[in-house]
């Protein structure tokens, strides 16, 4: 195993075959073996692509002895299931977010996990995006001085066309709504960032409530997952600080001004944005001001760059967080970010579910 690539297999063909086939491709420790989908036209036409074999049979893929682990990027529902029986049959998994749907969950297959001795990861790639962890990096310097207010704004537009089909976006007991899509991905962030969440107060609301059924016929689908999610929390810093922060998401904002994450303290402002919608990883950049001083533009510090890029900015962060899983699966070190930090995720995410009325 340890002058071999993991062997892996893709379950799920729109965000696994788009990203994490070329990603697995480009990474030298990790070797695409096999593909998964449960309807045969739909996997036959990415087998012809990839020129990878199928499987519509997930308990055949995970009898295959040549299979070391499994990428599950399907939608969420079924995500749970899925990593039960991969981890029962001794695979290493890499899972797309939300892991499953709620945290119970999550811990389950954390137990799981670790009883198997199972390395498990989950795709939080903006750990990996070059300007997250230079701005890591200074707040690890503490150039920020004691933090007093952390504001993320992201505002998508993604979902603003009222007849964009229903789906399970548009189910909350699927896995829809955009605290699975963007907050699990959040919280992360200010988790990684700043701290552990201590106390959240939501206010959700669902701007759109029908859309489109996709048979075309007119009938419209009731949505009851949530749009948008006003988020205030209390985040504990390393040394025992209170740090107040304000969350505000939406994938249903025209002309949305995209990703902006404010941090002001003592003795710094930093501000790390994008307004780039078409593609969430390329069109960062980082400022920082002093007291007194306007907001000056960081240059990357090129440590830090990706060896390689695509013209999907996805492909290289989620490679680099493939590599780490590779590399925790040879020396056999616990994954991060892996199922503890889903865990802390998840359970923001369920507690913003149940403030709503």
């Amino acid at each position: 195993m340890a002058d071999t690539p993991l062997r892996v297999a893709i379950a799920g063909l729109g965000f696994g075959e788009k990203v994490h086939l070329p990603a697995l491709r480009d990474c030298p420790s990790t070797e695409p073996v096999a593909l998964w989908h449960p309807r045969a036209e739909r996997l036959e036409a990415a087998t012809q692509a990839t020129g990878l074999p199928g499987h519509t049979s997930f308990e055949r893929l995970l009898a295959d002895p040549t299979i070391d682990a499994i990428v599950i990027a399907t939608p969420p529902e079924p995500r749970f299931a899925l990593a039960q029986a991969a981890l029962a049959a001794g695979k290493h998994l890499l899972l797309e977010k939300p892991v499953a749907l709620n945290a119970d969950q999550v811990e389950s297959l954390q137990r799981q996990a670790m009883a198997r001795n199972l390395t498990v990861a989950v795709d939080f790639e903006y750990r990996a995006v070059p300007l997250f962890q230079q701005l890591a990096a200074l707040l690890q310097q503490g150039v920020l001085g004691d933090p007093w207010l952390v504001k993320l704004d992201w505002l998508m537009s993604s979902r603003a066309d009222a007849t964009r089909p229903w789906s399970w976006y548009s189910q909350a007991e699927a896995g829809g709504g955009v605290l699975g899509a963007l907050g699990t991905h959040a919280f992360d962030i200010l988790h990684w960032l700043i701290g552990p969440t201590r106390h959240l107060r939501a206010c959700l609301s669902t701007a759109i409530p029908a859309r489109p059924l996709p048979d075309g016929r007119g009938a419209l689908g009731t949505v009851d997952a949530e749009d948008i999610a006003l988020i205030q929390l209390d985040l504990a810093d390393g040394h025992g600080r209170r740090v107040p922060a304000q969350l505000n998401l939406a994938s249903v904002t025209r002309a949305g001004r995209g990703f902006w994450l404010e941090l002001y303290g003592s003795q710094a402002t930093l501000v790390l944005g994008s307004s780039n919608q078409a593609d969430y990883v390329h069109g960062f950049q980082l400022w920082m001001a002093a007291p007194g001083e306007p907001l000056r533009p960081l240059p990357l510090d090129p440590s830090l760059a990706f060896p390689r890029t695509w013209e999907d900015g996805r492909i290289a962060p989620v490679g680099r967080v493939i590599g780490w899983w590779a590399e925790a699966v040879r020396h056999q070190r616990p994954m991060v970010p892996g199922l503890g930090e889903a865990v802390l995720s998840q359970r923001c995410c369920d507690q913003a579910r149940q403030d709503w009325p």
